[in-house]
């Protein structure tokens, strides 16, 4: 299939190239204009090519209008004012999505969409994913731009002048985990949990369907040009089986595969991209893949590291990493590093709603899978041999070696998290600490000692009462109370989240700092999240669970022994506490129903928590109950 276009770059979104490239290849039959709403999903309706040719000139400048219907947008596309336009961006790479199942006859080849990322406009405003994260690297690069002109001290210390400066990057990555299982077929969640602790899965050989799909996998990523550096085994996962067929069955595996940094915007646009090449390959080989943060209780879920750099192009070619340090052996970061990374800790409550914003995030932040629920850092222990802690939220990525790789890794995101909000809140976060700590005039030895700080211990921009730097396992050196008085409590729920996010009304102001994200947006935003954890409670998980229940079944008889009754009797008044009402109180279930139609979101929240804990309560004890019966 040599013959097949995999991308379409910038250099060709002109009528006369398009036409041509159109007509050369006819199984490309539909043009999708890809706009990604407040929630993170993408549009992907069809236009037949011989009507995108027909009006081609106006397709691409104005682009093509919807009722909003389709979309999340609450409370700005509402039912009186509902038309939505979406524009296609010209100066990002274009992809072409291949349909396997469908062959177009002229050629043999599989029938493609082309997919051209969009902004959604609404009463002339770009109100998308992608317009808000354009929106926050525009005003990045322009007020790095301010800084050094008014800072010509720095340029100098970092050998350039101002004059020389040719272009800020602001570059990204996203590392992506994923399980991968056989349809319809379910494995023992404590052989799962046996095989993650005795890590044997980790970074292990892949075999069989799962070795094939996973290289071809790999080299469809390379034809669109994405450049996949590694693909491995992650933690999760337990041996298949073989039928007598030699075919494999249960496959349940987790997987990682990683790709070469782009610049912000067209990093979460590659991320889409490969999520939908994944889920298309798999799928194609019999297999399902699932990118849900927490797909099982008790196995390690699906996180998504988000990378993040900026380096200035001179004029001559030379690109300088402002986050490294003039010398990588005296110093851990620069004034900007240090900078940009005590803006993210320091905002992170207003930046976290966007990493973390459904009921499936949060069952991935728990302590002891290794995801980070406190807000801290580590520098990384000796400056000359930089260690990596992996229970810190944002990691600091040094290579003495290498500063052009010194970036930041944010650890808490999930595959579905909506990394362009992810991204723009972090680049509004981090500008906030770099223009703060330029003002303040602190050298890199006053910054190492401000992030340095303890908790109590005065501080010119970090807060006071907080501690921001731990180069220990978080979870290990600290009690869960010490990890609340040094860190912060960190929120469980959705409305936790959010709540916490409406209290931070100041450091709201960094996110809406040069409208990049506007009261509008953000209360839309709210609106999703709110509306999705409400309608996820009622409508699918208090349900789930109800019929988890009903599968705990009685199995002992009245000739097994006094402990099968205990538990039997222990695993029955759980049940009646959070699923059965009677005249005189009613169940946890129903209280949470209650509370969600009422709106009184606090309760809710407490029930949900204490939901949380007494399903897992009654799983286990149902597991130990079962083990116990002949």
């Amino acid at each position: 299939m040599k013959n097949k276009i995999y991308t379409i770059k910038q250099d060709c979104h002109d009528k006369c190239s398009l036409t041509k490239m159109l007509k050369d290849h006819p199984e490309i039959q539909f043009v999708s204009f890809m706009g990604i709403d407040i929630g993170g999903n993408e549009t992907d309706e069809k236009i037949p090519v011989k009507l995108f040719l027909e009006d081609l000139e106006d397709l691409l400048k104005f682009g093509i209008q919807t009722d909003g219907s389709s979309v999340e947008l609450q409370g700005i596309a509402i039912l009186s004012n509902a038309r939505v336009d979406l524009k296609p961006d010209l100066d990002c790479v274009w992809f072409v999505d291949y349909n396997h199942d469908f062959i177009y006859e002229g050629n043999g080849l599989p029938v493609g969409t082309l997919k051209i990322p969009a902004f959604l406009i609404h009463n002339h405003k770009e109100v998308c994913s992608r317009s808000i994260l354009k929106r926050a690297i525009d005003n990045f690069k322009d007020s790095i731009r301010d800084i050094l002109y008014d800072n010509d001290d720095l340029c100098r210390k970092y050998g350039f002048k101002y004059d020389e400066i040719d272009k800020i990057i602001l570059t990204s990555a996203t590392e992506l985990e994923m399980w991968v299982q056989s349809p319809e077929q379910s494995a023992d969640l404590e052989a799962l949990s046996a095989s993650q602790t005795l890590k044997e899965q980790y970074w292990k050989r892949t075999r069989g369907t799962v070795r094939t799909v996973l290289e071809k996998s790999i080299i469809e990523l390379e034809n669109y040009g994405l450049e996949p550096e590694m693909a491995h085994k992650e933690v999760g996962g337990i041996t298949n089986s073989i039928d007598s067929n030699g075919k494999a069955t249960h496959i349940m595996e987790q997987l990682e595969i990683d790709w070469k940094y782009s610049s912000a915007l067209q990093a979460a646009d590659n991320e889409i991209i490969v999520r939908d090449i994944l889920e298309d390959m798999f799928r194609s080989n019999g297999l399902i893949v699932s990118f849900k943060a927490k797909p099982m209780e008790g196995v390690a879920g699906n996180g998504e590291h988000v990378h993040l750099g900026v380096a200035i192009k001179l004029t001559n070619g030379k690109v300088i990493n402002i986050f490294a340090p003039v010398d990588m052996k005296l110093d851990y970061l620069s004034e900007f590093g240090y900078g940009a990374l005590m803006g993210l800790l320091k905002n992170y409550e207003v930046i976290n709603p966007f990493v973390t914003a459904t009921n499936d995030a949060f069952n991935r932040l728990k302590p002891g899978f290794e995801a980070p629920v406190c807000i801290v850092t580590s520098l990384g222990g000796s400056k000359e041999e930089p260690s990596r802690n992996r229970s810190v939220l944002v990691g600091v990525i040094r290579n003495v070696d290498k500063p052009l790789a010194t970036r930041f890794e944010l650890r808490s995101p999930n595959p579905y998290s909506n990394t362009y909000l992810v991204m723009a809140a972090s680049f509004q976060a981090m500008l906030d600490g770099i223009t703060n700590v330029i003002k303040l005039k602190m050298t890199t030895s006053n910054l190492e000692k401000e992030i340095s700080k303890t908790s109590g211990e005065d501080a010119l921009y970090l807060e006071k009462d907080r501690q921001y730097l731990c180069e220990e396992n978080v979870f290990e050196h600290y009690t869960a109370k010490q990890r609340e008085e040094l860190f912060g409590v960190a929120p469980e729920t959705v409305w936790e989240n959010l709540d916490a996010f409406n209290k931070c009304t100041i450091k709201q102001n960094v996110l809406k700092y040069e409208n990049v994200f506007s009261d509008d947006i953000i209360n839309s935003f709210m609106l999703v999240a709110l509306d999705k954890w409400v309608n996820e409670l009622k409508g699918r998980i208090i349900s789930n669970n109800a019929n988890t229940l009903r599968k705990f079944v009685k199995l002992h008889t009245e000739n097994d022994c006094d402990l099968d009754v205990v538990n039997w009797e222990n695993i029955l008044h759980l049940k009646t506490k959070l699923m059965k009402d009677n005249m005189h109180k009613k169940s946890i279930f129903t209280q949470l129903i209650e509370s969600l139609d009422n709106k009184n979101y606090n309760k809710a929240s407490e029930l949900q928590k204490t939901m949380n804990i007494k399903m897992t309560e009654i799983r286990l004890l149902y597991s130990l109950y079962k083990r116990n019966i002949f």
